[in-house]
């Protein structure tokens, strides 16, 4: 018999190895700052005790939240356990404005839950090559930045996200991030973590298009060779650019759509954005 529950910490590390089975590419250890984000937005549909399907509604203060994770284990994949868990985990946004990244084959099934299109944001791959740029103006994040770091991050996003970013801006082994600043105040920040393939960046947000350049470059330094992928909202022409420029390809779109009153995000400062799973 199915019930659907809120899933437990060890189990979300269960549904991100589903999400890296899918080929979505996780980070290597994304766990701590999704919990963090929400320790009550991860849901589970349970059949005889097994997991069966899962989805992410993670709520970012009383007006906004953002959906991901939605899959279901291959056993029970066309017998509409997904449709239910969907179903539940959207009437739990109480009255909040959701946003999602879709794939684009999946766009007309969300339009018919009241979902709308935005733009779109492109994955962009490759191996990048570049050296360091000199100058003290990028400095590694540290406690002293987390403040100002949550306060610039709040003008890129629909509302706080200060539980995550603590998490998230974590320099660790296999993540780091970096803060530029112009005169003492923050003008950029990115985070390069290692995924199961390769590394991404994310977020990349800039005041300016060299802003974003030298944070760019100051993340890809020593990635040895391997991939970095780099998720950009495609009206940034800038952001665009800066792929071409790294020998970066489109590797995989999906569609931002909400449901409610679409943010108005500064997408012309936005090179990349956090992940696919939290926005």
């Amino acid at each position: 018999m199915q019930h659907i529950r809120l899933a437990t910490r060890a189990e979300l590390d269960t549904i991100i190895d589903w999400a890296a089975r899918e080929g979505w590419n996780p980070g290597i250890d994304d766990g701590n700052a999704f919990w963090a984000a929400d320790t009550e937005g991860y849901w589970v549909a349970v059949e005889e005790e097994r997991l069966a399907a899962a989805i992410s509604l993670v709520r970012y203060g009383s007006g906004y939240a953002f959906l991901g994770f939605f899959i279901a284990d291959e056993e029970y994949r066309g017998r509409g356990i997904g449709l239910d868990l969907w179903k539940w985990a959207v009437a739990r946004a109480e009255g909040r404005t959701i946003g999602l990244d879709g794939v684009v084959g999946q766009q007309e099934n969300y339009r018919k839950s009241g979902f709308g299109w935005s733009h779109a944001n492109i994955r962009y791959g490759g191996v990048v090559n570049v050296t360091e740029p000199p100058g003290t103006e990028l400095v590694d994040v540290a406690p002293v930045h987390a403040a100002s770091l949550i306060d610039y991050d709040m003008r890129f996003n629909p509302t706080r996200r200060e539980a995550f970013l603590r998490e998230w801006t974590k320099q660790l082994q296999t993540r780091r991030s970096v803060v530029l600043l112009r005169d003492g105040a923050i003008a950029g920040y990115g985070t390069i973590r290692k995924c199961r393939e390769g590394y991404k960046i994310g977020p990349l947000l800039a005041d300016s298009e060299t802003g974003a350049d030298l944070l760019f470059r100051k993340l890809a330094t020593g990635t040895g060779g391997e991939r970095i992928y780099l998720d950009v909202p495609e009206p940034n022409a800038s952001a665009r650019a800066l792929c071409t420029r790294y020998n970066m390809k489109p590797v995989f779109e999906t569609a931002r759509m909400y449901r409610g009153p679409a943010p108005d995000l500064p997408l012309a400062r936005i090179y990349g954005i956090t992940t696919f799973e939290l926005g």
